[in-house]
């Protein structure tokens, strides 16, 4: 048994995914903390998702422990902790039916569900749904339909989703793919400003690309072929080195105006 970290959003002592005869994370031993904004970093096939989903509640380890929001997967009920996460992702996306209205899309994650039914929606409901649309520059989108919408406004409406229920951790598996490079950009100036809001929850966000990174995430964990290559504060994990062993080539890191860019060497 882990010593038990009551500060600890998400923790993880030697968490192993197995599937068939692969081994799909090696070992993992994690802690993000409550003030902590993550990024995982690596390439295809390193574990990246996998990982997330774990941290989700949406995927149980073969092995090792997994401590998400102080509750041991495991031993909670995992249908009464998953709204108190938020996540944005791909497999979450597929789910959303292309008819459903944007104001629906984002109202309805407060009963945990996709695609609305017979839920009963109030104004205090509509009202944080459009605050999350303007803040994330979507504003008057309400009454489109999902399917009507760009890749990149889908992602925003994902994100507003993903905070409509305040969670206590957002999690959000490459937000920016899809993504011209306007729309990327604009999105990582808003989740900029929403990582260097100190009332912000805590949050991992995965990418596959260093210059996806806003300015305010604090640590970094570098991810290959399930294994951790390091991880820690964002300064001290940035390097030439760390970079191209993740990435099997060697590289040229910088940082300018905040962001991180790598290049061959």
């Amino acid at each position: 048994m882990v010593e038990f970290n009551p500060d600890a959003v998400l923790q993880f002592a030697g968490v192993t995914v197995r599937r068939g005869g692969k081994v799909l994370l090696d070992s993992i031993d994690w802690v993000v903390e409550q003030d902590e904004r993550w990024a995982v970093l690596g390439p295809n096939g390193a574990g990246k998702t996998t990982l997330l989903q774990i941290a989700a509640a949406s995927l149980h380890p073969s092995s090792g422990e997994a401590y998400v929001l102080g509750e041991r997967l495991g031993a909670v009920d995992v249908f009464e902790l998953r709204p108190r996460i938020g996540i944005a992702s791909a497999a979450v996306a597929q789910r959303i039916p292309n008819g459903e209205t944007v104001t629906d899309v984002v109202v309805s994650a407060g009963y945990s569900v996709i695609g609305r039914w017979r839920e009963a929606y109030g104004r205090v409901d509509v009202r944080r749904a459009n605050m999350l649309l303007r803040r994330l520059g979507i504003a008057g989108m309400g009454e489109r339909a999902y399917g009507t919408l760009s890749e990149g406004e889908r992602k925003k409406v994902q994100i507003a989703r993903a905070l409509m229920t305040d969670p206590e951790l957002l999690l959000l598996d490459e937000p920016y793919a899809g993504m011209d490079v306007g729309g990327r950009e604009d999105l990582i100036r808003r989740l900029t400003r929403f990582a260097q809001d100190p009332d912000a929850p805590a949050s991992v966000l995965v990418t596959h690309h260093p210059e996806e990174l806003p300015p305010g995430v604090s640590h970094i964990l570098l991810l290959r072929e399930g294994r951790v290559i390091t991880q820690g504060l964002a300064r001290d994990v940035m390097t030439a080195e760390n970079l191209s062993g993740t990435f099997g080539l060697a590289l040229r890191v910088e940082r300018r105006d905040g962001r991180w860019y790598a290049r061959a060497a």
